[in-house]
């Protein structure tokens, strides 16, 4: 969706000018953009720290267990697992055979100040419209490449 433009309505010799459906899309975007940066940070630091896992036969699939999802309907970001990967679910869970990892659950947990870092640069894109525009990239639906 292109970004929309400037309503201008004339009535009555009174010309009123509305950019709340430019606001509203930049908004949405820019909440979008800083989600898929976020996402990447965390999937990165799992994949760091699944590397890095002695006595894992498999760390590189396990690692690349791990996915990131920025939905557009909701505009919400969920980070996790893939669907049927049994070891990676093990690994962060743990089971009575297989110790707690929890590789997820301590790069979210461990990064948090980054996670914030992330939100506010986008945040304070909003006061400048040029520099907002340049941040979301459209195009961009690889959310979930491998890295």
């Amino acid at each position: 969706m292109a970004v929309p433009s400037v309503v201008k309505i004339k009535k009555d010799g009174v010309e009123f000018t509305s950019s709340v459906d430019r606001a509203k899309y930049l908004l949405v975007e820019l909440e979008r953009a800083a989600l898929r940066d976020i996402g990447k940070l965390i999937r990165k630091r799992v994949m760091q720290e699944a590397r890095k896992q002695k006595g894992l036969k498999r760390a590189k699939r396990i690692s690349r267990s791990y996915q990131y999802w920025v939905r557009k309907r909701e505009n919400n970001l969920q980070v996790g697992i893939k669907h049927n990967t049994w070891y990676g679910v093990e690994q962060e869970l743990g089971t009575s055979k297989q110790p707690k990892r929890a590789l997820l659950t301590n790069a979210a947990r461990n990064h948090i100040q980054d996670i914030r870092a992330i939100a506010g640069a986008y945040i304070k894109q909003i006061e400048d419209e040029n520099r907002a525009l340049k941040s979301i990239d459209e195009n961009n639906e690889g959310e979930n490449k491998d890295e």
